[in-house]
């Protein structure tokens, strides 16, 4: 959850640095570090609680500080309160080790009891500090060098992580290691660079090596070699990203979450021209063949956040096109749960980073059990690419607001490929009945662009909205999954407590909550389900609710009872979903700015969920 960035080459090395953590502040922080060292000279150390502009501000923008090797980083506090003297970097007594760390130590107290009594001091509250001085004793204890002290470090280490370590005796040089954690390593003409996520080096190069877990890499100016934990040196692909640099600039738009917005219709089409060849799903690059598609006998998709609201979406449509059961779980409950999982049944995980902590964890237990995996997501070279069976990529390019819009949108496309091939396969789909859906599919794009050329009118009625306290969304069906994620946006980005509910159940308890005015959000796009999600909203006015519909043209009864309406082109509604969400997007969107806050960077959050 927090960022890390390191470089070792000919230029100076701590303006790179603060422009690397800038570009992933979108994880979420408190505080940043940065430690430069100049050849044989001392490592210099500079540390600021709040936000990056101050330890820009107290760097000169970094050329205050000089050398030409140093690790940067972004904390989100974890243990130990938000300060100058618990942000990172951390370093041993002597200063011999210096590092940064993401994750989350578990047995740091335990650690830190063995390292007092070796004769360590303490002085922040982090469990990083504890990480550093253990590397520190066995770099002492052992004297075999760096990978050694590392290596011993990790086997005696539980939880996740990531570190970038400098040693004193070894200039010019870092030390990197991850478990669980994500890190990345770019190389480009005689300069190395590390950091946990592509943006931070994208503007430096687009080769490079993902480091896998348990394993250790040795950064020198331009090049890198990597050990795994038994200190036995192994060989790594060279990986080219393919993203734009630009793709990570918010383009002129004023946050990158309006930016991300606006480039759904591009993402939705290239993730669809990603498996559609002449006309017919192609699945050779997903790796998922008819013959097994034609075995499993049930499908449980597991995700966290957003992640999990696709599943929710994915559920209803996989049932109407095929036999196959499916179960939609949260990750973080499938891990820990007690169940048995029906032979042939396939685990979708869905996660845009490919490291969701939960995620990967519920991935790892599936495979252990011996069912079969698919992820669903957006990193190339990510720890869930990786490790499922079957990956299905999807083309959202870098997604740098913490709220996800368009990778969000991808995922829904996946699932509606994998429902309808899923369907052909197992003969419960004519290929004429798929084309003509793949027909309509194609047109989403152009649908979503129409909805954003009316977004004006959605800023009006989120203005009237900024004062809100409470809100509730209603949908039933597909609408209700989609009023899933609209809840979420509202909430996590506005901080208006918002709730969704399945509009059938509103008399079971929730609507005891409906005072005058409080805003009831409607989504009406499954035509069997209209009439009865109409009555659910007579109910809720008649309490004294100010009502929002959304529904699709042609319903234009829901004017006589909603206080405003948004229409989206009509499709079929199995693909709804893919039209509704844009307007509870923007809806989000423009109440967060109307309310004066940090879109892309809201309080308490982090882009990637990568410890528990």
């Amino acid at each position: 959850m927090c960022g890390i960035v390191g470089f070792t080459g000919s230029a100076q090395a701590a303006p790179i640095l603060l422009d690397g953590l800038s570009k992933l502040e979108y994880r979420g922080y408190d505080s940043a570090g940065i430690a430069v060292r100049d050849g044989e000279k001392d490592t210099e150390v500079v540390k600021a609680k709040g936000k990056l502009k101050v330890l820009k501000e107290m760097t000169n923008n970094g050329d205050a500080v000089r050398g030409d090797c140093g690790i940067g980083h972004t904390r989100w506090a974890t243990h130990g309160e938000p300060s100058a003297l618990n942000a990172h970097p951390h370093s041993s007594d002597d200063e011999n080790v210096i590092a940064v760390h993401n994750g989350i130590i578990e047995n740091y107290q335990e650690l830190k009891e063995k390292l007092v009594k070796s004769g360590y001091s303490f002085v922040s509250q982090t469990d990083t500090e504890v990480a550093v001085k253990l590397i520190d004793y066995y770099f002492k204890k052992y004297g075999l060098g760096p990978v050694d002290s590392i290596a011993r470090a990790m086997i005696r280490i539980r939880g996740s992580y990531a570190l970038a370590v400098m040693f004193k005796d070894y200039p010019g040089e870092i030390y990197t290691a991850r478990k669980d954690s994500p890190m990345i390593i770019g190389i480009s003409n005689g300069e190395t660079y590390v950091a946990s996520d592509v943006p931070a080096i994208l503007k430096y190069t687009r080769n490079v090596y993902y480091i896998g877990n348990m394993e250790i890499a040795k950064l020198v100016k331009g090049g890198v070699t990597f050990y795994n934990i038994d200190r036995e040196e192994i060989e790594k692909p060279l990986t080219e990203i393919k993203w734009d640099a630009e793709a990570a600039e918010k383009g002129g738009y004023e946050h990158f979450m309006l930016k991300e917005i606006h480039e759904q219709p591009k993402v939705v089409r290239d993730t669809i021209n990603s498996v559609v060849k002449n006309g017919k799903i192609d699945f050779s690059d997903v790796g998922l063949t008819d013959e097994e598609m034609q075995k499993i006998s049930q499908i449980y998709i597991v995700a966290c956040g957003s992640a999990y609201h696709v599943g929710m979406a994915v559920q209803y449509v996989v049932e109407d096109f095929t036999s196959i059961p499916v179960r939609v779980e949260l990750a973080s409950e499938f891990r820990y749960r007690k169940m048995t999982l029906v032979p042939n049944s396939l685990v979708i995980i869905i996660s845009q980073s490919g490291e969701t902590a939960d995620s990967l964890a519920a991935l790892r237990e599936a495979k252990e059990k011996g069912i079969k995996t698919l992820g669903i997501v957006n990193v190339v070279g990510s720890s869930i690419a990786r490790e499922a069976d079957n990956v299905f990529y999807t083309l959202a390019g870098p997604e740098i607001s913490v709220a996800t819009t368009k990778a969000y949108s991808t995922q829904l496309i996946a699932g509606y490929l994998l429902a309808m091939q899923f369907a052909v396969a197992r003969g419960e789909m004519t290929e004429g009945q798929c084309e003509e859906l793949l027909k309509e599919l194609f047109t989403i794009p152009d649908k979503i662009k129409k909805i954003l050329e009316d977004k004006e009118r959605i800023q009006w009625y989120a203005n009237k909205l900024a004062g809100a306290k409470d809100a509730f969304f209603i949908g039933r069906g597909i609408d209700y999954a989609i009023g899933l994620e609209g809840s979420l946006k509202m909430k996590e980005i506005s901080y208006i407590h918002s709730e969704a509910y399945a509009a059938g159940e509103l008399k079971h308890g929730p609507i005891s909550l409906i005072e005058e005015g409080i805003p009831v959000i409607g989504v009406l796009t499954q035509q069997e389900l209209y009439e009865k999600t109409v009555s659910n909203m007579v109910e809720v006015k008649s309490r004294g609710a100010s009502l929002m519909g959304l529904t699709t043209y042609g319903n234009y009864s829901i004017e006589d009872l909603a206080d405003f309406t948004v229409y989206i082109p009509q499709t079929d509604p199995h693909f709804a979903g893919s039209l509704s969400v844009i307007p509870l997007q923007l809806l989000g969107y423009y109440v967060s700015v109307a309310k004066g806050f940090d879109v892309d960077k809201p309080r308490n959050l982090a882009k990637s969920v990568t410890v528990e």
